[in-house]
């Protein structure tokens, strides 16, 4: 095995690739709860407990995982650390961190992974086992090597930094489903989440990487508050975070009945589902007078288009 680092001039060591950033949801179908967490983690290092490593090198290790950015809740990386040839054999080490931010010990599988220049370009790709890498504690980075042999390179000229090394997913196979917020999943009756999933399921799936609204209920209060009750559905086959949905409702005659800006908190769509959230706007909000809505939309503002 090559050593784990390249000598620097100054003695201090230097992160030599990018890093790469997936939802556990797409790599592992595994989340952990975020109510309460930080929406930026740091990881903690920790060693394959097969592994020796010299005082020198925990303390490199130690010094280049302080240097990463933290992480948001539920993501898995891969952080290059360092590159070196093996001009005998024609092959490439990659070191690199693979940390997680999911606040219980994970175990990765058989996946393919990716090398790429700053330009995106493939350099090479390999299907390898990381199970061998261990159980990876909580919210944590482990360094691990992983070596491209010549047969699995694509060129011979590898840089030595601005790398990457990425996952390759491969295309969800999952039908679209129905995805619940926990208040949601809580109140709502058993009937209610079957008539829901089952139009979920009969209705044709959103487009690849498609985000689209669909109208599901409208009341307008006897306060004047007007409910509005909307499917958002994601076609992507990564997960989606709303932040700020601004919206404008027309009732039958076609006439902006209501329009403002909803700021969202930690609202998040998994990956090739639909999930359905109730949006109130305030009396204040809402035109005064007799509104038809035996027929209405509501769509995003910004967007300009009825869903």
């Amino acid at each position: 095995m090559l050593p784990f680092f390249r000598k620097k001039r100054d003695g201090k060591p230097k992160m030599e690739g990018n890093e790469s950033t997936v939802s556990s949801e797409e790599l592992l179908n595994e989340t952990s709860d975020t109510e309460g967490r930080e929406k930026q983690i740091d990881t903690d290092l920790s060693f394959h407990p097969d592994w020796d490593v010299s005082k020198e090198d925990q303390y490199s290790f130690q010094f280049l995982n302080m240097e990463c950015p933290p992480l948001a809740p539920n993501q898995i990386s891969l952080s290059g650390i360092s590159l070196q040839h093996n001009e005998e054999q024609g092959s490439v080490q990659v070191t690199a961190f693979i940390r997680s931010s999911l606040n219980k010990t994970i175990k990765l599988h058989e996946t393919t992974l990716v090398l790429l220049d700053s330009s995106e370009q493939v350099l090479g790709r390999k299907t390898m086992d990381l199970e061998e890498a261990g159980d990876i504690p909580p919210c944590s980075s482990r360094p691990w090597n992983m070596t491209f042999s010549e047969q699995e390179l694509f060129t011979t000229d590898i840089p030595s930094e601005g790398w990457k090394l990425a996952f390759q997913l491969k295309p969800s196979s999952r039908k679209h489903s129905l995805d619940l917020q926990n208040s949601w999943e809580q109140s709502l009756a058993e009937k209610d989440k079957h008539e829901l999933q089952n139009m979920v399921e009969r209705l044709d799936p959103p487009k690849p990487g498609e985000v689209n609204f669909m109208g599901l209920k409208a009341v307008q209060k006897d306060n004047g508050d007007l409910h509005v009750t909307l499917l958002i559905r994601n076609g992507s086959e990564k997960n989606v975070t709303l932040e700020q949905i601004p919206l404008q409702v027309e009732d039958a005659d076609g006439t902006t009945v209501a329009k403002g800006g909803f700021t969202m908190n930690d609202f998040g769509i998994k990956a090739n589902t639909s999930k359905p959230w109730t949006f109130i706007f305030p009396s204040s909000m809402v035109q005064e007078g007799e509104i038809d809505l035996s027929s209405w939309k509501a769509y995003p503002i910004q967007k300009n288009t009825a869903h």
